[in-house]
């Protein structure tokens, strides 16, 4: 998911292009004769998209919302990803690749004049509207990550004609700043300027002005709260912002959408086909059920009804029998890792336990990644236990082993030996205090490990996977309740800051909008994404290293992966795709490491 986002390096921007190539990009290419037929597309079990507005808080922010359906209308200002590539692709972006100047403290972009579906010039306007509104309500944006963020780093901005300048408050890392900041930039139309009394004037209003602020936070309440409402979607107001290859033409409650060409689009692919459809689903079984049945043209399975593993890590074995006469079975390694978030919020009654690294620890040695990996995924995924994605190239962080690997009697010794016995199945604290063989600050005589733990439902690959899990964790002490519910509610729940000590969404997290792995958005006091509250000043140090220094990620990785922010957790989700034998892409049927979906390149 976006929710999966990021990079960054002293280097310039092509060499780090170039290093996040995973394949060559796909040469520009221009469409073909009027557009024919439907393609339709399953979108991840209870993952439908729920929001319009390319504005939105950390609730919102999925592959499936973002990459899978705003992007198909509202281009940003720069576009990263195709076909294997994660790189940024100066021919799909609505801007210039943008200039630094001034010792790194000023950056020039130039827009390339693209057209929204009502006719407006995408210009420096556009951009200045999503700047002025990020300026005037920045944590709304679940983007924001304090003072590692634009509009924070901004000490003035200004946009005529094509033009924006962006002057900041120090120099900055350029390659950061593309691929971390203006990345997350939406151009938008005029026509969104305005509330229910009518015109505002939040696009055009001097940026930082006090008025300017005002009509911004009026206007961003008012599209808010359309965008609550799934039947505006294919209305005028929301339509008329379309600059990206595809329009919407219907919308229902469950995340069924249909999609027809942009007429108006500006970019280089247009659209080969009449209709794209999302269809929507609440579980697997239901998705393999309309796969059978030839209902669906793109997929995906869930590794368990495979009866062959994979023959190597990347490589696809045998299809499904009930679907290898019809489909295309693919592979694919996301730019991002799998995770679920331990929570160190004092809402959170056993935060004193999570807080402990060596509870951490054994609760991340008695998960066996290699395992599931084997025996539930079929070998279609890969070991996490690092927040650099593992296609990440040594130029970026250099390999290292796995700090904790998997190892019941390890993970038990871990709590025996700091003053805990188990009592009726559960590991008690009998000897509390903070010395190095007691149980810990804030931790009781008598405190029970007894953790609870959300996740998604509706994967029977994850059930088995977290009911594996338990079962380790309990046969070492610590009972593990748990509660399922649909990924955008588990988002939901994992922003509200108690009621679990481990919450798992499923995707983990793909690097976007912001693409460089450096971890401001997830790792430091003032991240955007940062459910389990997590706050380690050495952290943030390390981060901080990346995004103004020229130090690559190495330190930051395996400082992440010794103190265990998260519990790492094997990466399967979208690991085997199915394409209807009959389709035909001009970028291949490899899944996008970015989870983009661009249907414009596909035809019959």
């Amino acid at each position: 998911m976006q929710l999966g986002r990021k990079l960054r390096l002293g280097m310039t921007i092509g060499a780090v292009a170039s290093a996040l190539s995973m394949g060559l990009i796909a040469p520009t290419v221009s469409g073909a004769a009027a557009p024919s037929g439907t393609i339709t597309f399953a979108e991840g079990a209870g993952a439908n998209p729920n929001y319009i507005f390319p504005y939105m808080g950390c609730a919102y922010f999925s592959v499936s919302t973002i990459n899978q359906f705003q992007e198909l209308m509202f281009r940003p200002l720069y576009w990263f990803g195709l076909g294997g590539s994660v790189a940024v692709q100066p021919q799909l972006s609505t801007a210039f690749l943008p200039k630094m100047s001034n010792n790194n403290r000023t950056a020039t972009i130039t827009m390339k004049g693209w057209k929204f579906a009502d006719g407006q010039t995408v210009n420096a306007q556009s951009v200045m509207f999503f700047l002025n509104m990020y300026n005037a309500d920045p944590t709304s944006y679940c983007g924001f990550n304090g003072s590692l963020s634009i509009p924070t780093l901004i000490k003035s901005a200004s946009g005529h004609g094509n033009t924006v300048v962006l002057h900041f408050t120090k120099p900055l890392n350029p390659t950061w700043l593309l691929y971390n900041n203006l990345s997350m930039i939406t151009p938008m139309p005029n026509s969104w300027d305005r509330t229910a009394g009518g015109k505002a004037n939040c696009a055009g209003g001097a940026y930082g002005a006090a008025s300017t602020k005002v009509a911004c936070k009026n206007v961003e309440a008012y599209l808010d709260a359309q965008s609550g409402k799934t039947n505006t979607y294919t209305g005028k107001m929301w339509q008329s912002g379309v600059d990206g290859p595809w329009r919407l033409t219907s919308f229902d409650n469950l995340g069924n959408a249909t999609f027809q060409p942009n007429p108006r689009y500006s970019g280089p692919q247009k659209a080969m086909v009449k209709f794209f459809k999302l269809v929507a689903y609440t579980s697997t079984q239901a998705e393999e059920n309309d796969l059978q049945a030839g209902k669906i043209d793109l997929g995906y399975v869930d590794p368990g009804v495979l009866t062959a593993p994979a023959p190597a890590p990347g490589k696809v074995g045998p299809n499904w029998g009930n679907l290898s006469t019809r489909y295309n079975m693919s592979t694919g390694t996301n730019w991002g890792f799998n995770y679920a978030p331990f929570n160190f919020s004092s809402k959170d009654p056993k935060s004193a336990a999570i807080a402990q690294l060596y509870i951490r620890q054994a609760i991340q040695m008695s998960m066996d990644q290699n395992g599931i990996i084997t025996n539930i995924f079929k070998g279609y995924g890969q070991a996490n236990y690092s927040p650099v994605p593992t296609i990440a190239p040594k130029s970026l962080s250099a390999p290292f082993p796995n700090p904790y690997p998997f190892s019941l009697s390890g993970a038990k010794a871990l709590l025996t030996s700091h003053g805990w016995t188990m009592q009726n199945g559960v590991m008690t604290c009998t000897s509390p205090g903070t010395g190095s063989s007691q149980c810990g600050a804030g931790i009781t005589q008598g405190y029970t490990l007894n953790l609870k733990m959300i996740y998604l439902s509706g994967y029977p690959a994850y059930d088995k996977e977290i009911a594996a899990d338990i079962a380790n964790w309990n046969s070492i002490g610590i009972n593990m309740s748990y509660s399922t519910t649909t990924f955008n509610n588990v988002i939901g729940s994992c922003n509200g800051g108690g009621g679990f000590e481990l919450c798992w969404w499923g995707g983990g997290w793909i690097y976007a909008p912001d693409f460089l792995p450096t971890g401001e958005s997830l790792f430091t006091p003032d991240s955007g994404f940062n459910p389990g509250s997590y706050n380690d000043p050495t952290m943030t140090k390390l981060v901080n290293a990346t995004v103004f220094g020229t130090a690559n990620l190495t330190a930051y990785a395996k400082y992440a992966a010794q103190q265990l922010p998260v519990l790492y957790m094997p990466a399967g989700n979208s690991a085997v795709g199915e394409t209807i034998k009959t389709l035909k892409s001009k970028i291949g049927f490899t899944p996008n490491p970015l989870g983009n979906l661009q249907p414009e390149y596909l035809h019959y």
